[in-house]
């Protein structure tokens, strides 16, 4: 062998060498998420399940995972928290509806950056790298309702909202419907604080509610649920939860309603990092399984338990017809 081929080895070797640790250096690099919270990741709710999501996603995945995470943000600031999130990341991820006209905006923007907005209402025309992701509220809100009436001992009971937006209502009309499913002469109280943060208007809700008989309560609130656990704690009364099974830890709770957010936020980051995710709108909901919507009563009879699931089955066949949202 000669020297001329000798060292044309030698430099074939050593662009291999380099071209291999290229591919390793790539390789290792993590996937770099961005999520924004608006709320508090500690609401005992849908931003504290988003959390709950990312942190169960950076466990799952290890250091293929980097995460940049804002909370905390009001309306005027989202757009400019996004920007920030966008400019870092490969995926952004917006917790909450309210996140959603901002995303859409920065989205266009960031063309070669993914998003996923969860809690994202069909029907708005979504960038190319956009996901909304629906987790139907309204569905489970009327399993909600159901389980209300069969564990009230007053015959009343009441659901209290944030912002008065479409899917805030449909969940409020579809938890009182589910509620009349079962009890046609049930009362029913049905308000609206105008800010899911706010606790003493919550409180307020709650009680007037309560001074009318309902002893069953159920809510789409951040922090504002605080209020409500005030006003259940001091009047004797109970709640139904939202969004994550938390059985046994809190007298005050008697029941659960399965959302799905966290569920849809490490969805959204494994779809990311199987190189599968795709864009649209994507409803979830019962039809997903019970880690995106389901119904968990703490201390459940058999008879409840086998209704629930009957009206769960009702709904995702279409005997049952409740709203979007």
């Amino acid at each position: 062998m000669s020297i001329a081929t000798l060292k044309t080895l030698a430099t074939c070797v050593v662009a291999l060498a380099a071209s291999t640790s290229a591919i390793h250096a790539v390789a290792a690099d993590p996937l770099r998420v961005g999520v924004l919270i608006p709320g508090s990741k500690s609401d005992k709710g849908w931003m504290e399940s988003g959390y709950d999501g990312l942190v169960a996603a950076q466990k799952e995945l290890g250091p293929k995972l980097k995460t940049q995470m804002i909370e905390n943000i009001n309306y005027a600031d989202m757009e400019q928290a996004l920007t920030n999130l966008a400019s870092k990341n490969q995926l952004v991820i917006g917790v909450g509806g309210q996140t959603q006209a901002s995303v859409l905006k920065i989205a266009k923007r960031f063309p070669n950056v993914k998003f996923a907005i969860v809690g994202g209402n069909k029907g708005q025309d979504m960038p190319p790298n956009v996901a909304g992701y629906d987790v139907k509220q309204a569905e489970i809100a009327y399993v909600a309702g159901a389980a209300a009436a069969m564990l009230s001992k007053n015959g009343a009971v009441s659901y209290v909202g944030g912002m008065e937006i479409p899917s805030i209502v449909n969940a409020g009309k579809e938890f009182g419907n589910g509620a009349r499913s079962i009890n046609p002469k049930i009362k029913y109280f049905e308000s609206y604080t105008g800010d899911f943060d706010n606790v003493s208007k919550a409180k307020e809700a709650t009680l007037a509610a309560i001074s009318q008989g309902a002893d069953v309560h159920y809510h789409i609130l951040n922090l504002g649920l605080r209020g409500m656990e005030q006003a259940a704690s001091e009047k004797h009364t109970h709640v139904i939860g939202s969004y994550t099974d938390r059985c046994g830890t809190d007298p005050l709770y008697i029941a659960y309603s399965i959302t799905g957010v966290g569920y849809q936020v490490q969805y959204a980051i494994d779809q990311m990092a199987a190189g599968t995710w795709q864009p649209g709108y994507k409803a979830f909901g019962l039809a997903m399984g019970p880690k995106a919507s389901g119904m968990v009563v703490c201390s459940p009879t058999p008879q409840m338990s086998t209704k629930i699931k009957q009206i769960e089955q009702d709904i995702e066949s279409g005997k049952i017809k409740v709203s979007e949202g």
